[in-house]
């Protein structure tokens, strides 16, 4: 999923086109030089590229000869991707070569295609085709803006940008996960706050009325319970802080602190947002120690920086945690035509009580549709989809008293029709999956104090932080059968 080259090219009426930025990737050529053997095709100069892609595009001027290949009118350019014809028809080719167009601007890239040159792979099925256009959109706002027409001397220093800004989210020619900024200027080529130098113009933001600062503190959940001795269970937290601040005016410099319960685990696998102006390297190297490692830093973790206009993720952390939010115990035995089911949920001491929502869903694959069912539980209630040959038990708000629920009974398979399918599920191989979000809660124990967030800035925001624990891929598998099993602890 890498880019062999890049392009910003500027067209006007009557003039020919002219390359106003372009970069290479030397790593990423010599790759695809080594896929493609006998049928490379190099990249040409720079100062062919102009023309080749006006001419794919239908944007020559309207005074040249007429070239069927170029100017038929059935030949009307839908895709996003183009060829590029190196020699005319029938001659060599770059494919394929992405464009996005904004006014008088051409985006272009050549991702790298990790597959035989012929026969062509359709489109939809690289990834490298998704990635390319993800970074050209993500370009485009960040040369143009939300108006869509700078002012030319914006769109200089923003295109003067443009090399650190690849550094960062296309570093060696892999597209990354975050797109730039719309409209903002990395740190490294940012004014420096010490100086004179006036805020950008592109940095001011829109919002009207009173300042707030949000940030929004999310952990996820997944786990594996098996209920086997053999089989070891195993879970894990992924968590990530998002943040917006809606500011008239300047953006202000902001520190987020992150701290932990003086028992806490230490936090690892730390990313953080391009934003961020300084970091203790302290921070980026806890990565997946063992939780008894009296060395890793366990906090207060700050992160100052220079927020864009729009909502972003500050960072990303994963932590180790002794036990799941909810243990379970799933239970099944065939006779003939109907199952007996029976389910205990546990939910652990340390969580509290209050959901927004808990959800146990018992998919029954590879069976006839549902007939009769005979199943009772001892809180919430139990809605049955036959069609789908599903279990909802919808545990509601809260467990009872005893943090302790269950469910038993008997599921007949009468019906003539078959229902779902899954290769996976066969025999007594079978899944509860839980779906729950607990607000005010984290496994980890991590949280942001609205009083520990410092904002420079004159128009006293009014600070709003949140924090919630939701499940993601959280399964409990029949004791009684078998079930895919990892080799030991994954992490996010």
């Amino acid at each position: 999923m890498s880019i062999r080259a890049l392009w910003v090219v500027s067209h006007e009426k009557g003039k020919s086109g002219k390359v106003r930025f372009s970069r290479r990737f030397p790593t990423v050529e010599f790759r695809a030089k080594s896929l493609a053997g006998t049928q490379y095709v190099a990249i040409p100069e720079d100062r062919v590229i102009p023309q080749l892609l006006l001419t794919e595009l239908g944007l020559v001027d309207a005074d040249k000869p007429y070239v069927e290949v170029r100017d038929d009118c059935a030949r009307q350019h839908r895709s996003p991707a183009v060829e590029l014809r190196l020699d005319g028809p029938g001659g060599r080719t770059l494919w394929p070569v992405l464009t996005v167009t904004q006014g008088v601007l051409i985006l272009a890239c050549l991702p790298l295609v990790e597959a035989p040159p012929e026969p062509r792979p359709p489109l939809p099925s690289l990834a490298s085709v998704s990635k390319g256009l993800a970074l050209l959109l993500g370009l485009q706002d960040f040369l143009c803006g939300p108006g869509g027409k700078p002012e030319p001397d914006v769109l200089a220093s923003r295109l003067a940008a443009l090399p650190s800004v690849l550094l960062q989210v296309c570093p060696l020619g892999r597209p990354l996960d975050t797109p730039p900024p719309a409209g903002s200027v990395p740190a490294a080529v940012a004014p420096s706050p010490g100086g004179a130098q006036k805020q950008p113009a592109w940095k001011a933001g829109v919002h009207r009325g009173r300042a707030v600062v949000s940030v929004a503190l999310t952990e996820k959940v997944r786990s594996m319970q098996y209920g086997k001795s053999s089989q070891q269970d195993i879970w894990d937290v992924y968590g990530m802080v998002m943040c917006k601040c809606e500011v008239e005016g300047v953006l202000p410099n902001v520190i987020v602190t992150l701290t932990l319960p003086h028992n806490g685990s230490p936090l690892q696998d730390i990313l953080v947002h391009p934003c961020v102006t300084s970091l203790d390297a302290s921070l980026l190297t806890a990565c997946s120690v063992d939780e008894n490692d009296s060395s890793a830093f366990s906090g207060p973790y700050k992160f100052p920086f220079s927020p864009p206009l729009e909502l972003f993720r500050l960072c990303s952390y994963t932590s180790q945690v002794p036990v799941p939010p909810i243990l379970g115990s799933f239970k099944l035995k065939a006779e003939e035509n109907h199952l007996k089911v029976n389910v205990i949920l546990k939910l652990h001491e340390s969580v509290k009580n209050s959901f927004e929502y808990c959800d146990a869903h018992i998919p029954f694959f590879n069976q006839n549709l549902m007939g009769s069912v005979e199943v009772k539980v001892s809180s919430g209630q139990l809605e049955v989809s036959k069609e789908k040959n599903l279990l909802v038990w919808v545990l509601g708000q809260k467990f009872p008293k005893s943090r302790e629920a269950t469910l038993e009974g008997t599921v007949h398979f009468s019906g003539t029709v078959a229902g779902p399918t899954d290769p996976l599920c066969t025999g007594l191989t079978a899944y509860i999956k839980l779906y729950f979000r607990v607000p005010d809660l984290t496994l980890s124990g991590c949280c942001v104090d609205q009083h520990s967030v410092q904002v420079y800035s004159s128009a006293k925001p009014r600070i709003v932080t949140t924090r919630e624990l939701v499940s993601s891929e959280y399964y409990i598998w029949n004791s009684t059968g078998d079930a895919p099993v990892s080799s030991g602890l994954t992490v996010l």
